[in-house]
């Protein structure tokens, strides 16, 4: 059947899968993004500011390139997933700019089938490059992904993956910067890297509704094409019920959000991890907070160090009092996003 996707039983540990199709990011790609998040960090949203510090222009937001790279993945990965699980690893390894073209490729790392069979665990390494083969991106993640039934089921293989990125690792994020040059009032903040504290927490303090309009044009833009966000006839009768909002479009709204507090941070260098928690839907409003769990300068580099920050994002729940778990440590009934990121900003 055209389009049908893979199924659990068709991954293979070790296949290396090249995804259809390159995609230019064009100066378009921008003007939505920021229509749709509300973007303000002034690297990528100044040509001039950008060129000051050391940039040949803006680049574009580190989670556009997210996207482009991940909605690639989707016809070949997660078209029949039932979830999303779960991210590690990731590095962004160089600036993207309008103009540049990139593709996609995912290298089978991990399956795993579940205890009642319908459905098996797939981790898979995704890494994005130019179209001259420039790495710009690459990340693990892991999706639960349904079985087609009549074949026998692979065994386990489970990836060891690191608790974090390594800070030696975060340096390509960026070039190197003029901190003499950074202006604080442009960007927003006079916050820098020396300023915040471990156990730092931060209110975000604003909240965005999603609309059913704008994340069914987001997941179009990344060219995702998984049928949970798009066939409401079909998800009238799934478990919800209802059209899902695409993750990625969770984690650029929490991003957005987290400019209040971290001016700053003005680039995303690593993913240490993270978890869709619980689904949210159009007409949730989210809001999101910050834990600093770790700063590190890096290796060579006197112009930017980097900041361990945990982006809690909650439905319909101001975090006025940073909820994240229970007292039974179960998560909190308002949590659907958990990120655990490193943050690149002026020292």
């Amino acid at each position: 059947m055209a389009g049908a996707g893979r199924f659990f039983e068709d991954f293979v540990v070790g296949d290396v899968i090249r995804h259809a199709t390159p995609r230019t990011v064009t100066v378009g790609d921008v003007a939505l993004n920021q229509a749709l998040y509300g973007n303000r960090f002034v690297v990528q949203s100044s040509d001039a500011f950008a060129q000051a510090v050391g940039y040949p222009r803006s680049p574009v937001d580190d989670l556009i390139a997210f996207h482009v790279v991940f909605g690639k993945t989707v016809p070949d990965v997660s078209l029949n997933a039932f979830a999303n699980l779960g991210y590690a690893a990731g590095r962004f390894l160089a600036p993207v700019f309008p103009g540049d073209t990139l593709v996609s490729t995912s290298e089978v790392i991990g399956v795993r089938p579940t205890s009642k069979g319908d459905a098996g665990v797939v981790w898979v390494r995704t890494r994005g490059a130019r179209a001259d083969g420039a790495p710009v991106l690459e990340y693990v993640r892991w999706v639960l992904v349904r079985v087609q039934g009549g074949r026998p089921l692979p065994e386990p293989v489970v990836p060891t993956l690191p608790s974090a990125v390594d800070p030696s690792e975060l340096g390509g994020a960026c070039p190197r910067i003029d901190r003499a040059a950074w202006d604080d009032v442009q960007a927003g903040g006079a916050r820098r890297f020396d300023d915040y504290a471990v156990g730092e927490k931060i209110d975000h303090v604003d909240g965005m509704t999603i609309e059913e309009a704008e994340h069914q044009l987001a997941t179009r833009l990344w060219q995702n094409t998984a049928r949970v966000h798009f066939d409401g006839y079909a998800q009238k009768n799934s478990k919800l019920g209802r059209r899902l909002v695409y993750g990625g479009h969770v984690i650029s709204l929490a991003r957005s959000l987290s400019f209040n507090g971290l001016e700053n941070a003005f680039h995303i260098a690593g993913v240490n991890g993270g978890r869709h928690v619980a689904p949210i839907f159009a007409g949730d409003t989210l809001y999101a907070w910050s834990e600093i769990v770790d700063k590190q300068p890096l290796p060579g580099r006197d112009d930017v160090g980097a900041l361990r920050v945990r982006v809690t994002g909650l439905k319909d729940c101001p975090p006025t009092d940073f909820p994240r778990a229970t007292p039974d440590g179960k998560d909190h009934p308002a949590v659907v996003l958990d990120l655990d990121l490193w943050l690149l900003i002026p020292r």
